[in-house]
């Protein structure tokens, strides 16, 4: 049940952050117990159920991966696709070898999300 701040533009991430109702994560697509930069997840915005990616973690990271002020995520569709149309906060640049990794050609897209970002970190 973690607060995430959505870094997009996306109508309804803009609505529940400036109602003070942040989006809270209730389940990780990932085979360890937590989230972490670049993970799948699900969240509930505004009573729906969105997917997103985390793009940003306040927790303690790795070796040259950047720690953020917040937790920050950017909401998905099913196939991949960024809701909004453009990411305000900067992005750190190893999620563009993980987000490849994730794409399938069949299945969902992720690199339309690096095309929208503004910048990298």
């Amino acid at each position: 049940m973690t607060r995430v701040r959505v870094v997009d533009n996306s109508e309804i991430g803009k609505a529940a952050m400036l109602d003070g109702k942040p989006p809270k994560i209730i389940h990780i697509y990932s085979k360890i117990k937590y989230g972490v930069t670049g993970d799948k997840v699900l969240v509930t915005v505004k009573g729906e159920m969105k997917k997103a990616i985390i793009v940003g973690c306040h927790q303690e990271q790795k070796a040259f991966i950047p720690k953020f002020d917040s937790n920050n995520a950017v909401l998905v569709d099913e196939n991949g696709s960024p809701l909004g149309t453009r990411i305000l906060a900067p992005i750190p640049t190893f999620l563009r070898k993980k987000l490849k990794e994730m794409s399938r050609s069949k299945g969902a897209d992720y690199t339309k999300l690096l095309s929208i970002a503004t910048r990298y970190v």
